[in-house]
């Protein structure tokens, strides 16, 4: 067979396919390449009127995912859409439930300020007004009066009682009493008992008519107490109407066309009538409670509490990187003054779901599901429409302190979350709900075809990152190897990585470099040195392994050859990094029952899917020496120096390769690695990792005495598409000291290692002689004939066996 040739190993990309020098020539994308599946889900998603239309964008992390979301939003907001501003402020009549005022964009501010500057008036001319000399002069005449007339009515009381020598005196405050008179001594109580029968009697009535005077009188006074209580009210509003009544009647007018606001501002105007010793009170200790309790001497009790504000015609855009309870839904402050708790309107805080309203909320899944409450909260206020600021301890416990229940807000908003794939099938599967609130699936993409177009837009995604990272521009050779790292990332000649994250990252690094070396642009030079730098960075496991190889303690052969022993190929992950590794299998045969034994399964270091991939080389083997007759033959294999656990079914042809040259006995080049899968027909599948794989081996190589020119390894024709190899071994391909081979079926991979033809059965299903499969039927069939001449034996010696 013919290795395959350098610019199979490889795809560069042409730089006149670049029509530019720099990126700097470039228009930068405003959108995310590659994903036009997510955008249309997206864009229709968000332009659906209905409710239950949000998104869940599905991918693992680095796709650009919140970019993509970002930058679609900037530039393609649904100007259906409206947002408002939110506040709260004080029901007079119901102090726990604050009421919630709905104002167009912008409008929340000036309402606060507006009352803002009411109140600091009112505070400073209030006092004033009714420190004045004409109000204390009309007020005093109000007292005066109502003095006047009490004092003449109980004069009336006395001086009736007193022409019945019965004194009228003031026994407590607001209290009177009748007591008899001796002259102009009260009786004592032995002085009245002195008294004959006749005397006595005569001033008890005397006294009761007096009492019913007397509580005419009372009722007269309470009348004219609660006239001028009356009289001194009105006084007050008329004063308080003076001062205030222009200014609400401004604002009032101001605000005509939102009722709700209007109908504040006039309960403020009541209010303020019944309250006014708020700002009358020069208490400072009640002063200071004022502004952290809920009872009604509070002078911000008239003021608003802003909740959500908006600039005018922006649609809201909230992205929520911690989504607690408390961060997505709000909630109320407490003040302690002096060992007591506070609260009120003017300590609600919003949430996310609150700034997002009337716009879009960006949240990770997988953050959501991790808070406690948050889920199902988030759930109920989109099934509901309106977010309820209620307390989380009052969701864990079964008690909870006195506090306030703001009005709910309605909820209009699209939720965009971002999650990988598992945790949206487990959703999918174990929330009935989710797909009824989250009908729409963003599905990003992790790759794009390779193709003159696709490179050209990758470019400008290139130099769209550069003016978002404020990088230095970059060559057309530096996009071009960038490209290329690209198309290695995706595993693909033909296709392109489209994990934004690593992209940026090796554009950062590569500016670094860059910079370091005073350059005005990023070169491709500069490029290569920070993909070695990365891999230098995170190679020391990699490392550990080859020094391994290096001086024997991993037994490693690359020349000769042995029988019953492959070198596979295999590939390790380190957080991120993945290198390649020889590993050597081996294969022993002995008289049996045709049972092929995998010792990593039966010892529990295998994997399911490796364990497949034995199972389905003993079915190829059996299919073609067992069809007629059982196979006396049974064998083990195994992965030498493993202490890990294997999976994948990469290894199987390895596996059979070796298995086939202990049965035939014919020994195995060690100069060649093999990698593939195989089929029950005998078809080599493709392989993972095989970019990876080729270079530990050629790293193999040349740590265990350099290249021969005869060294290099097999693989899956149908991964040839797959190979974006490391320079060093293209170079090392093209001047014909290390090789790279690609086989379709098993045959192939025999002949390849073994360096004797497999042999094809002719119509009775005879291998030719000196083939390797001849040799193994030829076996098998000495096998059965001698198992044929044992039971012949064993007949004539005990003529009852059968």
């Amino acid at each position: 067979m013919k290795s395959l040739p350098s610019h199979q190993l490889y795809k560069a990309c042409v730089l006149k396919d670049l029509p530019f020098k720099s990126t700097r020539q470039l228009e930068p994308l405003a959108e995310i390449v590659g994903q036009n599946r997510a955008q249309e889900a997206v864009r229709f998603a968000l332009a659906m009127p209905h409710g239950g239309y949000n998104v869940y964008a599905v991918g693992i992390n680095g796709l650009g995912k919140r970019t993509m979301m970002l930058r679609y939003l900037e530039h393609h907001k649904d100007t259906n859409l409206k947002s408002h501003d939110w506040c709260y402020v004080a029901d007079f009549e119901e102090p726990r439930v604050p009421k919630l005022l709905k104002l167009p964009a912008g409008q929340g501010t000036q309402l606060k300020r507006d009352m803002e500057k009411l109140m600091s008036r009112l505070v400073k001319v209030i006092p004033q007004t009714f420190d004045s000399d004409g109000f204390l002069e009309r007020a005093e005449k109000l007292k005066s009066d109502y003095t006047a007339l009490q004092d003449g009515e109980l004069e009336k009381v006395a001086k009736q009682a007193k022409r019945q020598k019965v004194s009228l005196t003031i026994s407590t405050p607001g209290g009177y009493r009748l007591v008899a008179m001796s002259g102009d001594e009260a009786h004592t109580a032995e002085s009245f008992k002195a008294l004959t029968d006749a005397q006595r009697e005569k001033f008890e009535e005397i006294v009761n008519n007096l009492e019913k005077r007397l509580r005419r009188a009372l009722r007269k006074l309470a009348d004219w107490e609660q006239e001028y209580a009356d009289k001194l009210q009105a006084l007050n509003q008329e004063t308080l109407e003076g001062v205030t009544g222009h200014q609400i009647d401004e604002l009032k007018e101001r605000y005509k066309d939102l009722p709700e606001v209007a109908g504040f501002i006039e309960a403020v105007r009541k209010d303020l009538s019944e309250n006014l010793e708020i700002f009358l009170d020069d208490d400072d200790e009640q002063a200071m409670i004022a502004y952290a309790s809920l009872d009604k001497k509070m002078p911000r009790r008239y003021l608003v509490n802003l909740l959500v504000h908006q600039k005018t015609k922006e649609i809201p855009v909230e992205v929520e990187d911690n989504p607690t309870y408390h961060n997505l839904f709000g909630y109320v402050e407490n003040v302690t003054y002096k060992g007591t708790v506070f609260t009120d309107f003017s300590l609600i805080r919003p949430g996310s779901l609150h700034r997002a309203n009337g716009g879009y909320l960006l949240m990770d899944a997988t953050k959501v599901l991790e808070q406690p409450f948050a889920w199902d909260a988030l759930k109920r206020a989109l099934q509901s429409h309106c977010i309820q600021i209620n307390s989380l301890e009052r969701e864990l416990t079964l008690s909870g302190t006195i506090s306030i229940e703001p009005e709910p807000v309605p909820l209009d908003v699209k939720i965009v979350l971002f999650g990988d794939r598992e945790t949206w099938m487990l959703l999918q599967e174990y929330d009935p709900e989710f797909s009824e609130l989250f009908r729409v699936t963003a599905d990003f993409e992790d790759e794009m075809y390779r193709n003159d177009d696709s490179q050209l837009a990758y470019a400008k995604f290139i130099a769209s990152l550069v003016v978002e990272k404020k990088l230095l521009h970059c060559t057309h050779k530096a996009v071009a190897r960038v490209i290329e790292q690209s198309a290695r990332m995706a595993e693909h000649q033909n296709r392109l990585s489209l994990h934004a994250a690593d992209i940026a990252n090796l554009l950062r690094e590569s500016d670094y470099w860059a910079r370091q070396a005073e350059a005005k642009q990023i070169q491709d030079v500069h490029v290569e040195r920070a993909l070695v730098s990365a891999r230098y960075r995170n190679s020391r496991i990699r490392d550990h392994f080859y020094d391994s190889i290096r001086d024997g303690t991993t037994l490693v052969t690359t020349s000769g050859s042995c029988v019953g022993q492959v070198n596979a190929l295999s590939v390790l992950s380190t957080g991120g990094f993945e290198f390649g590794l020889s590993n050597r299998i081996t294969a022993s045969s002995y008289y049996g029952d045709g049972d092929v034994i995998d010792i990593e399964r039966d010892v529990k270091l295998g994997g399911s899917i490796h364990s497949k991939g034995v199972m389905i080389l003993t079915s190829w083997l059996a299919s073609r020496f067992a069809v007629d007759d059982p196979m006396h033959l049974s064998a083990s294999l195994t992965f030498e120096q493993n202490y890990g656990e294997v999976d994948g079914d990469s290894a199987s042809l390895a596996e059979l390769c070796a298995l086939v040259s202990s049965i035939s006995q014919l020994p195995v080049r060690q100069d060649l690695a093999i990698t593939g899968s195989i089929n029950q027909f005998g078809e080599v599948q493709p392989i993972g990792g095989v970019n990876e794989k080729i270079e530990g081996f050629f790293t193999t190589c040349q740590l265990k005495g350099g290249l021969s020119g005869n060294q290099g390894i097999i693989m899956p024709a149908s991964n040839v598409q797959n190979l974006m190899l490391d320079s060093e071994v293209v170079a090392a391909v093209k001047a014909g000291d290390f090789h790279v081979y690609a086989v379709s079926h098993v045959e192939e991979a025999v002949a390849m290692l073994m360096g004797t033809p497999a042999g094809t059965p002719d119509s009775k299903g005879r291998y030719p002689k000196g083939t390797v499969f001849g040799i193994i039927q030829q076996r098998f069939e000495k096998m059965r004939e001698h198992e044929r001449q044992e039971h012949s034996r064993d007949e004539n010696k005990d003529p009852s066996i059968h």
